[in-house]
């Protein structure tokens, strides 16, 4: 299969779903993670073309560690919107992917970018399949099935499912830890004593103990028309 990630910003799908994603790509599955903003503001200290440079690479670093293709949108952090270049942008990643699974950004999310991200992402998903919808890629045969991701650290979501993901929490790990200029960044913001990895090893830990696990992943099924799949599209899935 082919699977697609799109996070408002580098560092959201490691955060959220990055363990599920190694498991897909370990079972020989093509991962995609598309990411819409640079996170040009996402520095204390650097300008925004130097913060946006450095989170390009820090997100190539993190795709290398599973070997997941990055779509990179480019858009400013901050202000994403769902407007036609952006809807555009969003059919064209997904017709790149060609997903059979889509995992998102829902509804119940703290932060702009997120809730937008998500919407246009779930808004996207059948017009990229539309052979009148015209952009620059062809439109796919296929309409993917799609899975909300959980929000930062759990924070009004209630999943309906969990992925165990304790073989992989130190890929987790590593993935985010590719993200440098982000531990800096939230240190910054919201204290010293916060850093990205407690964040991520909190939650996971919080829905692994859910599940009956070390460790998990929480999801929700988008539950829209037309139906093209089941939980049972996620790797290990365990309820």
């Amino acid at each position: 299969m082919n699977i697609l990630a799109i996070g408002a910003h580098p560092d959201d799908i490691e955060l959220q779903c990055a363990g599920t994603l190694a498991l897909y790509a370990a079972q020989g599955h093509k991962v995609f993670m598309a990411i819409a903003t640079n996170g040009n503001v996402g520095s204390p200290h650097l300008s925004r073309d130097e913060i946006g440079a450095v989170r390009h690479k820090e997100q190539i670093a993190s795709c290398a560690l599973i070997g997941a293709e990055l779509i990179w949108m480019d858009f400013d952090d901050e202000w994403l919107f769902n407007d036609r270049p952006t809807r555009t942008r969003f059919i064209d990643a997904i017709r790149q992917a060609d997903p059979d699974v889509m995992i998102i950004h829902g509804r119940t999310d703290y932060h702009p970018d997120h809730r937008v991200s998500g919407q246009v992402a779930e808004d996207a998903r059948i017009p990229a399949s539309v052979r009148l919808v015209e952009t620059s890629l062809p439109h796919i045969n296929k309409v993917p099935h799609l899975f909300y991701m959980d929000n930062p650290v759990g924070l009004e979501f209630e999943p309906e499912a969990y992925v165990d993901i304790s073989s992989v929490i130190e890929t987790k790990r590593k993935m985010l830890l590719s993200h440098e200029s982000q531990d800096s960044w939230i240190r910054a913001v919201f204290g010293e004593h916060t850093s990205i990895t407690d964040m991520m090893e909190k939650n996971a830990a919080s829905r692994g103990s859910a599940a009956g696990v070390a460790y998990a992943e929480g999801f929700r099924e988008v539950k829209t028309f037309p139906r093209t799949g089941s939980f049972g599209l996620l790797p290990g899935i365990g309820m």
